[in-house]
């Protein structure tokens, strides 16, 4: 089998992780894609005995991951967050990847921030801090003071980052199709797939830009909210590599002695910082997917200790979570709720997180196994990070294919958990979103959304019937020149035709009652302002209307039945 490995480009690089690689002790995984001889390398290099032999497995694939640089460093932050994926034991591991490393001089970075920003820096800032207060492998950060006096930080990525992550990416694809063909995980996962899925989160990333957008739109979705400040974005100064944001302060929100003193409420802190999160997932779709501590300050904007304002920052890594997968979740949110093994794995099933070929008896039993413990438990007693970490191995070991943001979902629930707690012992984060809960539940069943998907449905009947005339035309033009041919054969004639004529009937009264649920909808806001006028009797008129068809037709479906 010819390798996919391109020989000729990034050989260095292929024989610096090969060599890496061996030294954690993953010879066989080099041995079994048939690395040396692709890459030229003589085959004694699988007799070295890896460093550090008293670590685990899990641990010397952390280190690997870290010797390897941002790209890999990256790629097992994201596997951190993929229990389908990876056992726990080397979950636990992965969380633990470092990204802190040396800050590049500062004729350098000062070289990309002049270069981005065309101009000098002594004509663009009225003063500098050459010292960065934080660095990592794609960016490092300085403090700074605008022309007009603002505080700002500067964000300025690394110089040459951009290279090296496309020739790893490059790398990653290789070994993926590597493993694709040539280990039982090919069978079992899309492995290519999710190598591109992770590259294109990873140069999302890369693109300073987008983080300040997410930054605008976390604070256009939380406008009405006193409680969370989002620091504003410099336009004017903020390119794909340099950003340049507001610079807010605070205490730590988990620096509990600092609050105490400040005499802040921590109840409140932590109820505010569940809404927010839970808000983002639930409502808006949209989710800060690295809500550690660090990330989020206690600010004090009114010199109030009783009004605490929460300060977010870092926009980098964000989850989306559609209107699909949103209803989903809560479908199976509410089967879980109910203890009911046999719902939860048909959910699983309807969502794709299981496929036709589970062993539905084994999956079932491990569910009603983990339901058990929690049988006759307040939902206040129950924590999320405990479920989360009993489903992970239940979700390997039965190849779930959740959506990876669900993942994601469910590990920055349990930070934000794990805050919570040790803001206040008391917190119930089940509590704190049973209104949000409710208020999405609402959402799904109001005339807004499914007059949209009926509407959507009436489109589908639109362009049957347009596309209908011409069908026809070509079948009777087939019938003319007798190149047709239909052979039925009826048994029990009239009884079939009856039924045929009684399907036709139904269909005639399903299509016409959903088109007066469509208008019922596009009446409704018309209704709620326009008190006692015409649009009010039409949509009284037409309730009725649709409650007596609608009834007709359960009568039908039920006397049929029995």
């Amino acid at each position: 089998m010819k390798s996919p490995i391109k020989q000729y480009r990034h050989l260095k690089r292929y024989q610096e992780i090969v060599h890496i690689l061996i030294r954690h002790g993953f010879g066989g995984i080099v041995d079994q894609l048939g690395l040396l001889p692709a890459l030229s390398l003589p085959s004694r290099l699988l007799r070295r005995q890896p460093v550090k032999p008293h670590l685990t497995p899990a641990a010397h694939m952390r280190l690997a991951l870290e010797e390897l640089g941002p790209t890999f460093i990256k790629f097992g932050q994201i596997l951190s967050t993929r229990p389908d994926l990876v056992p726990l034991v080397y979950i636990r591991e992965l969380e633990k990847l470092q990204d802190v490393v040396p800050p590049a001089p500062w004729e350098i970075a000062k070289a990309r921030i002049e270069t981005e920003l065309e101009a000098p820096i002594e004509k663009r800032f009225a003063s500098f801090d050459t010292t960065p207060i934080a660095a990592a492998s794609i960016s490092q950060v300085y403090e700074a003071l605008l022309p007009g006096g603002e505080d700002v930080v500067v964000k300025v990525q690394r110089p040459d980052i951009e290279r090296t992550i496309d020739a790893d990416l490059e790398i990653l694809f290789d070994l993926a199709r590597l493993l694709q063909e040539r280990t039982p995980l090919g069978e079992l996962y899309d492995l290519v797939g999710i190598t591109e899925d992770f590259a294109h989160t990873l140069r999302a990333e890369l693109d300073f830009s987008r983080e300040g957008r997410n930054a605008d739109r976390f604070r256009a979705n939380f406008a009405g909210e006193p409680y969370l400040y989002i620091p504003k974005i410099y336009w004017d100064y903020t390119t794909r590599r340099v950003l340049v944001l507001e610079r807010i302060s605070g205490l730590k929100i988990d620096d509990l002695p600092a609050l105490e003193a400040a005499g802040f409420d921590r109840h409140r802190i932590a109820l505010y910082a569940s809404r927010i999160i839970i808000q983002e997932m639930l409502i808006d779709g949209f989710f800060h997917a690295d809500p550690h501590p660090g990330n989020f300050f206690i600010m004090c904007l009114d010199d109030d200790p009783h009004q605490p304002v929460i300060g977010a920052i870092d926009f980098g890594m964000v989850g989306h979570l559609s209107l699909r997968l949103r209803e989903e979740l809560i479908r199976l949110y509410i089967v879980s709720v109910g203890l009911d093994s046999v719902e939860i794995v048909d959910q699983l099933i309807k969502m794709g997180a299981a496929g036709q070929r589970v062993d539905r008896a084994s999956l079932q039993l491990d569910l009603e196994r983990l339901l058990t413990k929690y049988y006759g438990l307040p939902l206040k007693e129950i924590r999320a990070q405990e479920v989360i970490d009993e489903v992970m191995p239940i979700a390997f070991r039965h190849h779930l294919r959740l959506p990876a943001e669900l993942w994601l979902m469910g590990k920055t629930l349990g930070m934000m958990e794990g805050v919570g707690l040790k803001l206040d012992p008391d917190f119930d984060v089940f509590a704190v979103s049973q209104p949000y809960v409710r208020r999405f539940t609402w959402q799904m069943a109001s005339p807004k959304v499914w007059g949209r998907k009926l509407l959507k449905g009436v489109n589908d009947w639109e362009e049957l019937f347009a596309v209908l005339p011409k069908q026809s035309h070509r079948i009777l033009d087939q019938v003319e020149r007798g190149d047709l041919e239909i052979n039925i054969s009826f048994k029990e004639t009239q009884q079939t035709i009856n039924k045929l004529d009684l399907l036709v009937n139904r269909l005639a009264t399903s299509i016409l009652l959903a088109a007066l649920i469509v208008g019922l909808a596009l009446l409704t806001p018309l209704v709620s302002t326009g008190g006692y006028g015409i649009a009010f009797w039409l949509a009284v008129a037409g309730f009725l209307t649709v409650a007596i068809l609608g009834l007709s037709l359960l009568i039908s479906l039920w006397h049929d039945r029995h």
